[in-house]
């Protein structure tokens, strides 16, 4: 592994293999996109955004060149038609310490709930491991739960800031007139906490100095009602806005709804 730091000699065989494994669960293969692959990752991003809203194909040349984690996921076996089923792509930040920000991850439709959103974070997991970055950081609408599940309890990334109105106003095929806040998370990828989420270990029971009560499906809730979203949203901008300064942090409970705590996040079930 040439040019890797050398405490990377430890720890990328074994992040390859937990991505290996996820991998093989989802029936895919994980790996950076070729060349002849842009036009199909450009696809899979304006299949779930909408038309115009990521990055153009020079940009996603650009990346691919300069060997960012741009990433796809294809069938484990040919399947005739099946494509590109998952795209993920990151790039190096320095702001509070070198990390990859993963911006963008997208899955098609037909293929979701079997892992393969999964598989893409812990390949670029691997990949970070093996050239020494130890953190991945990205951002999530807090309110969609599977999203705060798949983020805080199956992977092991914990909640950092909390971001109102992030991106601005988006429109796109998944937000529409919604606001755009977002929780900025941190994937600390050699962390005992990272390694008792990856491992499914229960978490802890958290203690809890208030908290917020999600929707199952905030998703649908904003389309079938979007009074009772914009409700939910509005709640929720001030109790994320009344964590600040006060040393506390979101995590889910057993229910799946945020309780905000100041518990080390790395502790371990009693």
């Amino acid at each position: 592994m040439s040019g890797a730091p050398p405490q990377a000699a430890t720890r990328w065989p074994a992040a390859r293999s937990i991505a290996d494994a996820a991998d093989a669960r989802a029936g895919v293969v994980t790996r950076q996109a070729t060349a002849d692959e842009l036009d199909g990752v450009l696809a899979r991003f304006e299949a779930t955004w909408g038309e115009g809203r990521g990055p153009d194909r020079s940009m996603l040349q650009a990346i691919a060149h300069a060997g960012g984690t741009l990433l796809v996921a294809v069938p484990h076996e040919h399947v005739e038609g099946a494509g590109i089923l998952g795209a993920a792509l990151g790039f190096l930040g320095w702001a509070g310490g070198v990390h990859l920000h993963s911006h963008m991850n997208a899955v098609d439709p037909a293929a979701r709930g079997g892992g393969i959103g999964l598989a893409l974070k812990l390949r670029q997991r691997a990949i970070c491991l093996e050239h020494g970055i130890d953190e991945i950081r990205w951002t999530y609408d807090p309110l969609i739960r599977r999203n705060a599940h798949m983020n805080l309890v199956r992977l092991g990334a914990e909640v950092v800031a909390y971001r109102p109105d992030f991106y601005g106003r988006l429109g796109d095929r998944i937000t529409g007139a919604d606001r755009s806040d977002r929780f900025e998370v941190r994937w600390r990828l050699d962390s005992s906490r990272t390694a008792r989420a990856l491992a499914r270990r229960p978490q802890p029971a958290w203690s809890a100095e208030g908290g917020l009560a999600l929707d199952a499906d905030f998703e649908r809730l904003r389309a079938d009602a979007p009074a009772d979203a914009a409700r939910l949203r509005e709640r929720s901008r001030e109790a994320f806005a009344a964590l600040a300064g006060r040393a506390l942090r979101p995590e889910l409970d057993a229910a799946g709804d945020y309780v905000f705590t100041n518990d080390d996040p790395d502790r371990e079930t009693e």
